[in-house]
């Protein structure tokens, strides 16, 4: 595991100075000091590490633990705050590994659909997030119209603009979405 995870650390800082398409896998093998053929050993590809770092990532992130402790809490102004933090721990964690996997994506189809396919995976579970907001959601807003509300709040895009850019704290950019997602989405 420490030599995957060196192997990773590695092509991550090389995918950040190099880029993507520029980085080989003997590049990463002599950046992580492993031999080229123990990083095809545990890797097959490039895109197989990143994807590797991008598991680290949202584990990091701690995304599942709390989407699924937002499912189970029965009240709904809490399960916002969760989806709130999970959003911040995103796209906080994620700041150096989001802009990387688009460029891959822009040199690699393969990362391009990888890419694509996570982008499904995390609609599906922000629908079934916001599906399962149904029951307090004001009459006058379908649960679709929810959907694409969630989805605009919580874009990687907005956490950026506010926090690198207008100088927002981490701390203050979770309470705003806090309060933006259940004026946004509840019964008032």
């Amino acid at each position: 595991m420490a030599t995957r995870a060196r192997i990773a650390a590695a092509a991550k800082q090389l995918f950040q100075t190099q880029g993507y398409a520029a980085t080989t896998m003997e590049a990463i093998a002599s950046e992580a000091g492993v031999a080229v053929s123990t990083v095809y050993t545990i890797f097959r590809n490039k895109r197989s590490i990143l994807g590797a770092i991008c598991e680290a990532w949202l584990e990091e992130a701690q995304i599942r633990p709390l989407i699924e402790q937002a499912l189970a809490d029965a009240d709904v102004p809490h399960r916002l705050k969760t989806a709130a933090r999970w959003t911040r721990q995103q796209w906080e964690r994620g700041a150096d590994v989001l802009p990387l996997l688009q460029a891959a994506a822009q040199d690699d189809p393969d990362v391009a659909g990888m890419l694509d396919t996570w982008m499904e995976e995390k609609s599906t579970a922000m629908a079934h997030f916001v599906a399962s907001l149904e029951g307090s959601l004001p009459r006058d807003l379908s649960v679709e119209r929810a959907g694409d509300l969630f989805d605009a709040l919580t874009i990687a895009e907005l956490y950026r603009d506010l926090v690198n850019r207008s100088g927002w704290s981490p701390d203050e950019y979770e309470r705003w979405l806090a309060e933006t997602l259940a004026s946004q989405l509840l019964t008032r």
